[in-house]
């Protein structure tokens, strides 16, 4: 028995960091097109 729940704690950890690592691409994809097209309205001006 505690195999399998070292087994589940094992999966749901790695859904977690799954899960953290694609908010984190998410978060710093949306920062950096923003942070682009701040640049590009400051180049324009």
């Amino acid at each position: 028995m505690d195999e399998v729940k070292s087994f589940d704690m094992g999966v749901a950890g790695s859904l977690t960091m799954i899960f953290l690592t694609l908010a984190m691409v998410v978060l710093l994809t949306s920062f950096y097109r923003r942070y682009k097209r701040l640049v590009d309205r400051k180049d324009q001006e």
